[in-house]
C-alpha cells in the first residue's frame, strides 16, 4: 500500500520528500555525535556570527522534530502532488523554492524590525560567544556584549528558523486559488472543508498568532504568511503571463 502510494507521487514532490527525510535523519544521527545541524543549517539573522549564506536554502530542509516533519510532508504530498501534475516539474520546482525563500525574507524582515526597535540598529554587533547543549535537543547561548537593550535582541540572533512550512503554506495558497472548491475531510475537527476556506482560516490564524507574539511561541508565523504572500503573487504573475507556461 505504502509502496504504491509512494510510486504515485510525482518526481519533484517525491525528491523533496526524500531530501527532507534525509536531512532529518542526518540531524538525529549527528546530534548523538555532538554535531548540531539545526545550528549549522537553520536560518539565522544575517548579522549573526552564526549566519552562513547557504542557510537561505538549507533551512527549509530542516525540521525541529518528527511531528514538524510529518505535518509538513503531508502538506507537501497533498498539495504538491496535484500542483506538480497541473504545472509540470519545472514550474512546480520554481514555485516551491520561491515561496520557501519568500517565507524566509518576510520572517527575516520582521526579525530586523524587532531588533531595530530594541537596539536602534538594524545590524547590532551582538556576538554569540558560546553554545552548549543542555539536553533534550536544547542549547544555551552566551552573548557579547551583555548590556540592557541587547538581551532581547540577542535572542533573535540565536533563534534559528527551520522547516518547509513557508513553502507548504505557499502550496496551500496556490491550491486554494486554482482549485478553490476541492473538499477535504479533516480528522480534527471531523468536518469537510473547501480548499478556499482552509487557506483563509489558516492565513487568519497565522496572522492572529503573529499579532499575539506570545512568549515561548517558537512558530515562525510570519514565515507562514510570507509563503502565502509570495504564493499569491506568483499565481497572479503567472495568470497574466500565459505565454511562458512550462
Amino acid at each position: 500500500m505504502f509502496r504504491q502510494l509512494f510510486t504515485n507521487i510525482p518526481d519533484v514532490t517525491k525528491n523533496l520528500l526524500i531530501l527532507n527525510a534525509l536531512f532529518f535523519l542526518a540531524t538525529v544521527v549527528l546530534k548523538g555525535q555532538g554535531i548540531d545541524l539545526d545550528i549549522m543549517l537553520g536560518m539565522h539573522y544575517p548579522a549573526s556570527n552564526v549566519f552562513e549564506p547557504y542557510q537561505v536554502i538549507t533551512h527549509f530542509f530542516m525540521h525541529g522534530d518528527f511531528y514538524h516533519l510529518l505535518f509538513n510532508m503531508i502538506g507537501l504530498i497533498v498539495f504538491g502532488s496535484q500542483l506538480e501534475r497541473y504545472w509540470g516539474k519545472k514550474r512546480f520546482f520554481i514555485f516551491y523554492f520561491v515561496t520557501a525563500i519568500g517565507a524566509m525574507v518576510l520572517h527575516t524582515l520582521v526579525q530586523g524590525i524587532e531588533i531595530h526597535m530594541l537596539t536602534g540598529e538594524w545590524f547590532p554587533n551582538i556576538y554569540v560567544s558560546d553554545v552548549e547543549s543542555v539536553g533534550n535537543g536544547m542549547v544555551r547561548w552566551r552573548y557579547e556584549p551583555n548590556f540592557p537593550g541587547y538581551g532581547d535582541a540577542s535572542s533573535r540572533y540565536a533563534a534559528g528558523t527551520v522547516g518547509a512550512s513557508g513553502a507548504v503554506y505557499g502550496l496551500l495558497m496556490a491550491f486554494a486559488l486554482l482549485f478553490p472548491n476541492t473538499e477535504f475531510r479533516l480528522l480534527f475537527p471531523p468536518i469537510t472543508l473547501k480548499a478556499k476556506w482552509m487557506a483563509l482560516i489558516m492565513g487568519i490564524f497565522a496572522l492572529y498568532q503573529a499579532y499575539l507574539n506570545s512568549d515561548g511561541d517558537s512558530v515562525a508565523h510570519f514565515a507562514h504568511l510570507g509563503g502565502m504572500l509570495f504564493g499569491f503573487i506568483m499565481i497572479q504573475i503567472w495568470k497574466r503571463d500565459k505565454s511562458n507556461f512550462y
